[in-house]
């Protein structure tokens, strides 16, 4: 666990809008230290594990692959970490949260041109050893960032 601070806090959440068009310098004027601190203190942050990453929010209804699902699984507890983790090594398969449940306890998203390559890589979790207990096609998904880290602390 990392303390953060309302620096921390701003930066988090200024990133979270639209880290690709945000600079060092637009965050540092917003909560109040320089370009220098705001970079130390997302690089720290990186350092920490609290930013794992930065990835585009891809709308796959516009890409040959727009068909977007979301596949329930339930697996053993014990295996679901490893699970996870495989599952990922499948076509099409670009997200897969592990829940806190123990049943549909894994949650698999997958991508594809139609049905049948939905049907090959649900077929492939299934041989895995994942028990597939509902699928959703997902029309859209819409983020924003969450408002604790920093909404007070910025200007926007």
């Amino acid at each position: 666990m990392i303390e953060l601070d309302d620096v921390d806090r701003g930066i988090l959440h200024r990133l979270q809008g639209d880290a690709r068009h945000t600079t060092a310098t637009d965050i540092a004027g917003e909560v109040g230290v320089t370009a220098n601190t705001v970079r130390n203190r997302i690089q720290r942050l990186e350092d920490e594990g609290v930013i794992s990453g930065y990835v585009p929010l891809i709308n796959y209804e516009r890409t040959a692959k727009s068909m977007y699902m979301s596949v329930q699984c339930t697996v053993p507890i014990h295996e679901r970490g490893e699970l996870a983790a495989r599952a990922l090594e499948f076509d099409g398969v670009v997200a897969v949260r592990e829940l806190m449940t123990g049943h549909r306890n894994l949650r698999v998203d997958i991508v594809a041109e139609d049905t049948d390559e939905i049907t090959t890589t649900v077929s492939s979790l299934q041989r895995a050893g994942l028990d597939i207990e509902g699928e959703e096609l997902i029309k859209a998904e819409y983020r924003q960032p969450f408002d604790h880290f920093g909404t007070t602390t910025t200007d926007s």
